[in-house]
């Protein structure tokens, strides 16, 4: 049977996601709780694989079992929780039809990125810390034009492993929450390899002065990632919704 599980983590103490040798990597703590509690090996592919230091309010994966989980499927979900460690949170357990797959079956993914100005004690590793004044009405700007584009490789990682660049997004703005906090919003089909934060250091750019919209426009014309900025830290990065079809649950 294919079950799908919705977590959620602090990623501060992780190297990232996906498997690594000599590292310590979500996948892998997942992996071994899951293996404990059903005494079996159990491989596990999520909706995306986040960088070292990127949080998760909800992150998808499946995995296969021999038994049938249900009907007693919140009791599994407590044993769940109970061998992962307290920065991995499992929300819900639920069986998908075998052919489902975390990654290749969801339709989109969104994601949001924390920008705080001044120093803030209790949210280490969750915020990007950003004292310089910004104009978010110029980076709004910007971000916009990235709703009429289609191919991003200037905001991916090099040497990346993909066929295309091309992604559909349909949401890219900034909200003021208060001028102490300042969040970012972007929805898409797929990301890139470091796309976001990719994007998050060049709109700071345009944000600062130091690039103009235009310049900006002429980033994404250029499909050169030596022409962005530089990525944005991996703190106060979260992808926080991964929608799928709901004809997949059983």
């Amino acid at each position: 049977m294919r079950y799908f599980l919705d977590i959620a983590y602090n990623g501060a103490r992780y190297h990232g996601w996906q498997l690594q040798n000599n590292a310590h990597t979500l996948q892998a703590e997942v992996e071994e709780g899951l293996g404990k509690l059903f005494r079996q090996p159990i491989r596990i592919t999520g909706s995306g694989r986040t960088d070292t230091g990127v949080h998760a309010l909800q992150q998808l994966l499946h995995f296969d079992v021999e038994q049938e989980l249900e009907p007693a499927l919140e009791e599994w979900l407590y044993k769940i929780n109970a061998v992962l460690p307290p920065d991995i949170w499992a929300k819900s357990l639920r069986a998908v039809k075998p052919e489902v797959h975390a990654r290749y079956s969801a339709l989109s993914r969104r994601y949001e990125y924390h920008i705080c100005r001044h120093k803030d004690p209790f949210r280490q590793k969750q915020v990007y810390y950003f004292h310089r004044p910004l104009d978010v009405e110029k980076m709004n700007e910007a971000a916009a034009l990235m709703l009429q584009w289609e191919d991003f490789e200037c905001f991916s990682k090099i040497h990346t492993n993909v066929k295309h660049f091309r992604c559909h997004v349909w949401e890219a703005r900034w909200v003021d929450r208060g001028g102490e906090n300042l969040v970012f919003y972007v929805a898409a089909n797929r990301f890139l390899r470091n796309m976001v934060r990719a994007i998050v250091g060049t709109l700071l750019q345009v944000g600062q002065g130091r690039m103009s919209v235009l310049e900006f426009q002429e980033v994404l014309e250029s499909r050169d990632r030596s022409k962005a900025g530089r990525s944005a830290p991996a703190d106060g990065l979260f992808l926080v919704e991964v929608k799928y079809p709901e004809d997949i649950y059983l």
